[in-house]
């Protein structure tokens, strides 16, 4: 099932960049690491612009849309999900303005700091209820020829596998994955820092 497959993998890139923040700003608060407010930045833009131009969309189209026509057993969970997809922006923007803030005042950590707690908490519930509640269900009624759209979708847009190039205007996010873990401190990253945005 390369649906799945994909989608857990890119799950599993979220809470990758989710912990390294949360690591991060632990040791800046331990006074053990300086902060590097561009990498910072950019893991916020990562958070920002991965799971609305490129996953959610995916999810939307070949599992959530697909399970509503075979089943109701799942409308109260995806009700939540369309939702929360739906206050992604304006959740993604307190989250923005409040790292910016602290790059150019850090008398702002403390308002970055709770910032980013309100949204990792939301982002982990979120994961977990697409993860416990709605792929159960997924496997349970997908048909044979469900699989196989799911299948050819992900595959076709699988940013992490660089399986097709960015298009024009689009964002390469496997490249923008490796420089994050190429810029973030050990033992989260391999410590190449700064972070550079060119």
């Amino acid at each position: 099932m390369d649906a799945m497959r994909i989608l857990m993998d890119e799950h599993q890139s979220l809470a990758a960049i989710i912990h390294a923040i949360r690591h991060m700003i632990g040791e800046i608060e331990a006074g053990r690491l300086q902060p590097d407010h561009k990498l910072l930045a950019a893991m916020v833009h990562y958070l920002d612009a991965y799971p609305e131009k490129r996953h959610h969309p995916k999810e939307d189209e070949f599992l959530f849309g697909p399970l509503r026509a075979l089943t109701h057993d799942a409308d109260a969970a995806l009700d939540q999900l369309e939702a929360e997809h739906a206050q992604a922006e304006a959740r993604i923007a307190v989250l923005d303005a409040a790292v910016k803030a602290y790059g150019e005042n850090p008398a702002n950590f403390e308002a970055f700091k709770a910032a980013f707690e309100d949204y990792a908490t939301f982002y982990r519930t979120h994961m977990m209820t697409e993860e416990r509640e709605v792929l159960p269900l997924i496997r349970k009624h997908f048909t044979a020829e469900d699989w196989e759209r799911a299948n050819a979708g992900f595959i076709a847009d699988d940013p992490l596998s660089g399986s097709r190039p960015a298009k024009a205007g689009e964002e390469d996010f496997s490249q923008i994955f490796s420089k994050l873990v190429a810029a973030a401190p050990a033992p989260i990253g391999f410590g190449a820092g700064p972070y550079r945005d060119d």
